[in-house]
């Protein structure tokens, strides 16, 4: 008998509160390696990648390359993406935040499942997406 994984049971919208949260962390010790000090500085510089908008494309990015993710990663990301939000991002179309609530979603559930490594793989590759977006 296969034992359910009580992660792969969360909606949407629990994985991307802890996908948030993770990503967030590993957003601001990437800024902080950058040399800056002011938390002014260190806020504006981390906007980019938390923003609804950059998350959204890198996930377009993943998603039409066909090989970055597993069935089982798009499935989390769907979900994620699916979720039915009352909310939505202030400064970010309806679906730039729902692909973001799906990158968090995935982000979450690869953190709660112990994936550290594709979970810091897939945050890596994310920031340097941006970075590459940024300085076209």
């Amino acid at each position: 008998m296969t034992e359910i994984n009580p992660f792969d049971l969360l909606n949407g919208a629990a994985l991307a509160y802890v996908g948030d949260a993770v990503y967030e962390q590993f957003v601001r010790k990437h800024v902080i390696q950058s040399g800056q000090t002011s938390p002014n500085k260190l806020h504006r510089a981390a906007i980019k990648y938390v923003s609804a908008e950059g998350q959204a494309k890198v996930m377009k990015s993943w998603i039409d390359s066909e090989e970055r993710l597993s069935t089982k990663e798009i499935e989390i990301y769907k979900r994620g993406r699916n979720n039915k939000a009352n909310t939505k991002a202030k400064n970010a179309s309806i679906g730039d935040y729902r692909q973001a609530t799906g990158f968090e979603a995935l982000i979450g559930w690869l953190s709660l499942t112990n994936q550290v490594e594709r979970c810091t793989e897939l945050m890596t590759l994310a920031i340097k997406y941006i970075e590459n977006e940024e300085n076209k």
